[in-house]
């Protein structure tokens, strides 16, 4: 099963500057645990909020969204990096995330992603494009 492990902070409350050599040490650390435990898949940093882009999809399928400029200070919590683990259980997943070196504040969110097995037969048979097969 592959799980996301979603950091989640408040962006006004983190300091202006990035975080010193200690901190990407201490994270380096962890993500060469999980790579030598043959469990990493995927993970990064994001950049700060005030960097992106919003695009809000508020009309029919195909409208154009609206596109805001960051910061996004109307939210509370921003996503500000991610792990894509391949874990046995959810309590494995937890394990893992328990070990992450944060600091106050800092959340994560652990859940599972979907596997094309987790979905009826019909779904299962529409392909990539979005379109199903016809019938034969």
């Amino acid at each position: 099963m592959r799980y996301m492990l979603l950091l989640t902070y408040d962006e006004s409350a983190q300091p202006a500057e990035p975080p010193g050599p200690e901190v990407f040490e201490a994270m380096g650390r962890y993500n060469t645990a999980m790579v030598d435990a043959g469990i990493l898949l995927a993970g990064e940093g994001l950049m700060p909020s005030s960097q992106g882009k919003l695009l809000s999809f508020d009309g029919e399928p195909g409208d154009e969204p609206t596109v805001t400029d960051g910061p996004f200070t109307e939210a509370k919590e921003l996503v500000g990096g991610y792990w894509v683990i391949q874990a046995g259980s959810k309590e494995e997943a937890v394990e893992w995330a328990k070990r992450c070196p944060l600091g106050e504040g800092d959340v994560i969110e652990v859940r599972q992603v979907y596997e094309m097995s987790d979905f009826s037969e019909d779904v299962q048979a529409v392909d990539q494009s979005g379109v199903r097969p016809a019938a034969q």
